[in-house]
């Protein structure tokens, strides 16, 4: 770590770097490590220049297994030289085993991080990378699935809180099928959805248990290379005992007893090798018929596999067929709906035609109505004129009447003036209030207007309102015109007695009130006219808006209709997606067996010819073992004769 610490200083001293003292303190903390220590820099404010140092020093010092950078706050330009320094380092490095680079952004820079990428896939001894919130999106991810597929040695990635999304979780799952040493992955808040996740996890669980039964197969390996090497030391010590004692008695025969002895032992230890070699000839068949069932259980397997390979086809092209007949049914649907809503639309256009031109004749009525208003107003000034002077010729033609008659003529001139005046009067006030009421009737039908735009866009409840509130109106203005009615009934009723005690008074305005009473019918039929006028527009108001309301029934019906439609179709789309997702997790299931099935022969397979190899061999060592005793013995017994 010294080492580690000076060059640093002297790197940054040569290109004129600040050392940053953060650093250094971090350096002084882990002085004195031996190889295989930590870096720990999370936090530190590094600049691009201190980065360009450290990875200088990296490529030349070995001696961390473990280094932290995470939430460097680094600049835009220090993420990209940082990241393809790191890949540089990934793919000269030999001792780095862990690597945290969390909270650095080192997906912004594609070509960067494509860099990082291949280093990390020439390199064999990084075994855990972090790379959470490093704002790599799917195109990353690509690359990063590109650098797993030709990695051997990582078994634990986290590049959780990411925007990695749909395409980069397919590309990670592709990549799994052939990485077999990832067995930790973690991808939570990337927008994955939950069909691939579960597809990840069977991926994971299947690398894990590969991995442990790589783990027991090499502890098995080991433990019978061990059994193997010490009956070879046997053999060895054995057949070295054999020769010493064959040349022991070459020299003496005193040794006969003890050489007799010895090949009694051999051949109880040969008897005990045969025994031993008959154990394993048994336990190599047993292993073969094994091989034979797992052979037939693959075979089985991948007959069952074809089978339901053919059925998922068949039941898939069902399907397919009996989608595209559903949905060649909606789209049928769907264009008779089309046509359907085109004509009512052409029906809502010629009813506003229809009502535009009723507004048209309303206006014009509206302009007679005026024009006859003003024609009556002078025509009762003039008689109102001419009944004023007849009143005077009247006057003056009854002054030499007695006085009494005088008196009761004043009266019920005054009193004729009074109700003229209270008549005139009552004639203005229904005036104002037939003004009020067209004017009433002009904003009920600018607020129809209005309403039916509103109840287009609304579709429901304003209708409802709209109604009410207009049935309201409509009978408060029947209520007021029925009031009225019955005031100009009680008005004419008034008058009528009048004109008769006008007729009886003055016999010689006779002309003059006759003229008056035509006027006044002329206005009566003039309002009647208006009144029924009045009631044919209220009706054909009336009968517009339920043919309006129908027509909006019938839209929301056929709106309603084409939902349940829709809903159909997103639910035939969604059945279609489990099923293909079912279909893929089986087919998944099915491989990850048939591979496991075909490792586990594979391994059952070295071990028989292991076995075979080490029984040939030990046999082989027995024969010239027995062959070397059985020559060797009848030297042993030339001498005495």
């Amino acid at each position: 770590m010294e080492d580690f610490r000076r060059t640093y200083l002297r790197l940054c001293k040569e290109g004129g770097v600040d050392p940053q003292e953060s650093v250094l303190a971090q350096l002084q903390e882990t002085r004195g490590a031996a190889a295989g220590s930590r870096l720990d820099l999370r936090g530190h404010s590094l600049s691009v220049d201190t980065c360009a140092v450290l990875g200088r020093v990296l490529h030349k010092d070995t001696l961390f297994t473990e280094l932290a950078l995470s939430d460097c706050m680094l600049t835009e330009e220090g993420i990209s030289t940082g990241a393809e320094a790191l890949g540089k380092l990934l793919v000269r490095n030999k001792t780095l085993c862990r690597l945290v680079l969390e909270w650095n952004a080192l997906g912004m820079w594609e070509e960067a991080f494509s860099v990082f990428c291949e280093g990390l896939a020439t390199n064999a001894c990084l075994t855990q990378l972090d790379l959470r919130n490093n704002q790599i999106n799917h195109q990353g991810a690509s690359e990063l699935c590109l650098a797993l597929k030709r990695n051997s040695t990582l078994q634990e990635l986290d590049v959780r809180w990411n925007n990695i999304g749909l395409l980069g979780g397919r590309s990670f799952l592709e990549a799994l099928q052939q990485n077999r040493t990832l067995t930790h992955l973690e991808m939570a808040g990337n927008n994955i959805p939950s069909d691939t996740l579960k597809a990840l996890e069977q991926a994971m669980d299947h690398n894990s248990d590969r991995q442990s039964t790589v783990r027991e197969s090499r502890s098995r390996t080991q433990v019978l290379s061990k059994e193997i090497q010490i009956l070879k030391e046997e053999k060895g010590r054995q057949v070295w005992s054999c020769w010493e004692i064959d040349f022991s008695s070459m020299t003496t025969s005193i040794h006969v007893g003890q050489l007799q002895e010895a090949l009694n032992e051999r051949k109880s230890v040969v008897n005990s090798l045969t025994a031993k070699f008959q154990m394993t000839e048994a336990a190599l068949a047993m292993s073969e018929q094994k091989n034979h069932n797992l052979g037939e259980l693959l075979s089985r397997v991948k007959t069952e596999k074809d089978e339901q390979r053919e059925r998922q086809s068949r039941e898939r092209k069902k399907e397919q067929e009996d989608s595209a007949l559903r949905e060649g049914k909606l789209l049928r649907e769907i264009n008779s709906m089309s046509e359907i809503n085109v004509q009512l639309k052409n029906k809502l256009e010629k009813m506003e035609s229809r009502c535009k031109s009723q507004q048209d004749q309303i206006f014009e009525l509206k302009q007679e109505l005026t024009n006859s208003t003003a024609e009556l107003k002078l025509r009762l000034a003039q008689a109102e004129e001419r009944l004023e002077m007849e009143k005077k010729r009247s006057k003056q033609s009854l002054e030499d009447m007695n006085n009494l008659r005088q008196k009761e003529v004043d009266h019920v001139n005054r009193h004729l003036e009074e109700s003229e005046r209270a008549l005139q009067d009552r004639i203005l006030k229904l005036e104002g209030q037939r003004i009020q009421l067209e004017e009433e009737l002009s904003r009920a039908k600018a607020a129809c207007v209005t309403e039916r735009a509103q109840a287009e866009e609304e579709q429901g409840k304003v209708r409802v309102q709209v109604r009410l509130e207009e049935q309201q109106r409509v009978s408060g203005l029947e209520e007021k015109l029925r009031g009225l009615r019955q005031s100009r009934d009680e008005s004419q009723s008034h008058c009528s007695q009048q004109k008769q005690t006008i007729a009886e008074l003055q016999a010689r305005s006779g002309q003059q009130s006759i003229e008056t009473d035509g006027l006044r019918r002329r206005i009566e039929e003039l309002q009647q006219e208006l009144s029924g006028k009045d009631q044919e527009k209220v009706a054909e108001v009336s009968r517009v808006r339920v043919e309006l309301q129908e027509q909006m029934g019938h839209l929301q019906a056929e709106r309603t209709a084409q939902g349940g439609l829709k809903e159909k179709i997103a639910a035939l789309e969604r059945e279609m997606k489990v099923l293909a997702s079912n279909h893929r997790e089986a087919t998944l299931d099915k491989e990850s067996e048939i591979s496991s099935l075909f490792e586990k022969l594979r391994l059952r397979e070295a071990e028989i010819q292991r076995m075979r190899e080490d029984e040939a061999q030990r046999a082989s060592f027995l024969q010239n073992a027995i062959l070397t005793y059985v020559q060797g013995s009848p030297l042993h017994y030339s001498p005495k004769k």
